[in-house]
């Protein structure tokens, strides 16, 4: 993900709160007429403005979808064999309503364990980097992946 300008809206961490099912006060701002302060996996939100995210459904393309089938990709080989393992967040300071985040992400580390059904596992590390407007780290993300070597049979 590299996200130049993502600004952070206080109807946007309602909607999101919402979305969530997380009713605290402090995300309700746009309410309260109270600056907001984010939920805590609200930075997920600036896959919204990342024109390349694979997440966002771009008009006209065949798209994964997020329920239990795809909507418009065909099946194919190789489908299947990753997964969203582990998700980890560091707060270097909540994010606020009137931020203006930037994200850019790097790798992280790499590492393989045998698995008993899928063969070989291989961990990924996808670190992203979010700055406000002043250039100041506000949160880091890691995202873990795991891919299996070979298709896991059902059962």
């Amino acid at each position: 993900m590299a996200v130049e300008r993502f600004p952070v809206e206080g109807g946007h961490i309602m909607m999101f709160a919402r979305a969530v099912g997380d009713p605290h006060p402090a995300f309700h701002g746009a309410l309260t007429g109270t600056p907001a302060i984010a939920p805590p996996t609200f930075v997920w939100a600036a896959d919204h403005y990342d024109p390349d995210s694979a997440v966002r459904p771009k008009p006209g393309e065949p798209w994964m979808g997020s329920g239990a089938t795809p909507s418009g990709v065909p099946a194919g080989e190789g489908q299947g064999l990753g997964l969203h393992a582990e998700q980890r967040y560091e707060y270097h300071r909540p994010v606020r309503e009137g931020d203006v985040l930037s994200a850019v992400d790097r790798p992280g580390r790499t590492w393989r364990k045998e698995g008993r059904r899928g063969g070989a596992l291989t961990f990924t590390e996808r670190i992203t980097e979010y700055r406000d407007q002043h250039g100041e780290p506000v949160v880091t993300a890691t995202m873990v992946m795991v891919t299996t070597s070979t298709a896991v049979a059902g059962g």
